[in-house]
């Protein structure tokens, strides 16, 4: 990846919806060379998609919670149970294992504290090999889908 690659990656991370003429314009690039390099970009992985970025609120997802989850060890087979099952719940945003204690970080969106205690009832504490749960209420999202520095 050269520099060029990395002026692309910028601007469409500003704009996904750019055509590749615009795009070509905002890097200082004939259309050709840039369509190959969006394509090399899209084919060897470092562009993995385009999407719509949706305000939580617009659809009703007011609540946002952080959960901190730590496994009992029973084997490896506990943690790729427990990741699956994770992946399954479509409130859960993201899902990271950790080094050291806790083992994940899961950033939860719910309507309101009813809705995510029902989540936290119903499906987050009955996960597989779950120890212990701690969660913790988002105030406020001061650095939100930042695009990645350059």
């Amino acid at each position: 990846m050269d520099a060029m690659d990395r002026k692309i990656l910028t601007e469409l991370q500003k704009d996904g919806r750019l055509t590749v003429t615009e795009l070509a314009s905002r890097v200082r690039l004939s259309v050709s060379p840039c369509h190959r390099r969006l394509r090399d970009l899209e084919r060897e992985g470092a562009i993995r998609g385009y999407r719509a970025v949706v305000d939580p609120a617009a659809v009703g997802l007011h609540f946002e919670t952080l959960v901190f989850a730590t496994l009992r060890w029973e084997s490896p087979d506990t943690v790729t149970a427990f990741e699956e099952a994770v992946a399954g719940i479509p409130h859960v945003l993201q899902a990271q294992r950790l080094f050291g204690e806790p083992d994940y970080l899961l950033r939860v969106a719910t309507a309101d504290l009813a809705a995510y205690q029902r989540l936290y009832d119903e499906r987050l504490a009955r996960l597989p090999g779950v120890q212990r749960l701690t969660s913790t209420l988002v105030m406020k999202n001061v650095v939100d889908d930042r695009p990645l520095p350059a």
